[in-house]
């Protein structure tokens, strides 16, 4: 005969099965967890921080951008307070750090130090904003242009063809020529007029290549308008190649308006900049050779930076690379 069993080893047996179903349950979702794929931007933060690149390049611009929105953190010394009597051409003096006399005195007796410091925030604004106009102009060229193809591409790489064969520091040269008291923004809007070409070419190839995806066509199939498609499909999946050009560019739009600065076209006083003071140092070069190299070596510092961490971002944005 059978042995029968008692309804307490039912229930026992019954609870049990129940907490085994549900510890293969947990342990099933904490595999799927682990298992699930990364995505771009995961996959990219994993590779910055394993670049010394990327942390090299970071510490510096950290430093750079925290002199220029706070110059009053590194020196208390006034940067356009002038003594040429006590400190005409006066070199630098290593024991007195934050006292405005540790890179010397430029021709007008005012501290380099302290001229070096506040002129990180003109030279960087100049950079940030230049980058940001070329990006946001010449990406939306770009969309417009590799999106709806046609005329429409035909006109506005023709445009794009007219632009790139005036060079960026000819161009803006001349269009300040028009302006006679030239600031941050004018020197901002001079750079940016010559300067979106690259972006609008990088963004045009990358959303020909986007726009006949699968999850593109799905969108067009749903009902979805042009702009939605554009800015909510398209744009996040071609964002990687734009960021690492605009990135190496800021440097180049820094030693541009450093340029234009050196040549009387950019900056005037009383900004102070890395330009400025690169420009008023010309003359001084054999007599005091500390006023031009500190802002140029400040001025190289920066650029290097930038164009670092582009690299960073490109390697950790390009599988490829990897």
């Amino acid at each position: 005969m059978p042995e029968k069993t008692s309804p307490e080893a039912g229930r026992s047996t019954v609870a049990a099965a129940v907490v085994g179903a549900a510890e293969l349950t947990e342990a099933t979702i904490k595999t799927q967890g682990q298992n699930k794929p990364r995505s771009l931007g995961q996959d990219a933060w994993r590779e910055l921080r394993g670049s010394w690149l990327f942390w090299a390049s970071g510490v510096l611009l950290v430093i750079f951008i925290v002199m220029a929105a706070f110059p009053t953190l590194f020196t208390d010394v006034d940067p356009r307070q002038a003594d040429l009597r006590g400190h005409y051409l006066a070199p630098p003096n290593w024991s007195h750090f934050f006292q405005g006399d540790w890179f010397g005195y430029n021709g007008q007796g005012q501290s380099v130090y302290a001229r070096t410091v506040h002129g990180a925030r003109a030279s960087i604004i100049v950079g940030v904003c230049v980058t940001i106009a070329v990006t946001v102009f010449g990406g939306l060229v770009g969309m417009l242009a590799g999106y709806f193809g046609g005329w429409v591409d035909g006109l506005l790489s023709r445009i794009t063809d007219i632009f790139f064969g005036i060079p960026l520091l000819l161009g803006g040269l001349t269009l300040l020529q028009a302006f006679t008291h030239r600031t941050v923004w004018t020197v901002t809007l001079g750079l940016a007029t010559f300067g979106w070409m690259q972006i609008a070419r990088v963004m045009r190839g990358a959303v020909i290549t986007q726009k006949q995806a699968d999850f593109v066509t799905a969108a067009r199939a749903l009902g979805a308008g042009t702009g939605r498609i554009l800015f909510r499909h398209i744009l996040p999946n071609v964002l990687g190649p734009v960021i690492v050009v605009a990135t190496i560019a800021l440097g180049g739009y820094i030693s541009t308006e450093a340029t234009l600065s050196y040549l009387g076209i950019g900056l005037q006083d009383p900004v102070v900049s890395w330009g400025v003071d690169i420009s008023a140092a010309q003359s001084q070069l054999r007599d005091a050779p500390h006023v031009l190299l500190v802002p140029a070596t400040f001025l190289s510092l920066t650029v290097l930076a930038f164009i670092l961490l582009g690299d960073a971002v490109r390697d950790a944005l390009d599988p490829k690379l990897r």
